[in-house]
C-alpha cells in the first residue's frame, strides 16, 4: 500500500507545480532542444570538414603521383645526362693525371 501512496505523491507533485517552476522547466526544455540542434549542426560540420580534408589530401597526393608518373621519362633522361656528364668529367681528370708534364709541353716552367 505505501507504494501506491508514493506514486500518488509523485503525480500530485507534477500536477500541482507552481506556475513559476513550470515556466522555468519549459524554458530549460527549449534551451535544451536548441542546444541539441546546435550540437548536431556542429557535429555535421565537423564530419564534412574531415571529409573535405581527406579529399584535399587525396587530390594533392594523386596530383603529385600523377605528375611524377607523367614526368618520369624526362626525369630519368636528365639523370642519365647528368651521370654521363660526370663520367666525362672524371675521364678528363684521369687523362690530366696521366700526363704528368703537361706544363712543360705547353711552354710553361719545367721541373
Amino acid at each position: 500500500m505505501p507504494r501506491i501512496i508514493g506514486e500518488c505523491a509523485e503525480k500530485r507533485y507534477t500536477f500541482h507545480m507552481d506556475p513559476n517552476t513550470s515556466q522555468l522547466l519549459r524554458e530549460i526544455l527549449e534551451k535544451t532542444e536548441e542546444n541539441n540542434r546546435l550540437l548536431r549542426k556542429m557535429h555535421r560540420a565537423a564530419v564534412w570538414g574531415r571529409v573535405a580534408r581527406l579529399l584535399y589530401w587525396v587530390i594533392i597526393l594523386g596530383a603529385a603521383l600523377g605528375a611524377y608518373y607523367y614526368l618520369q621519362p624526362y626525369i630519368e633522361g636528365l639523370f642519365s645526362a647528368y651521370n654521363s656528364l660526370l663520367s666525362g668529367v672524371e675521364s678528363v681528370q684521369n687523362a690530366a693525371n696521366q700526363i704528368p708534364n703537361l706544363g712543360g709541353l705547353l711552354g710553361g716552367d719545367s721541373r
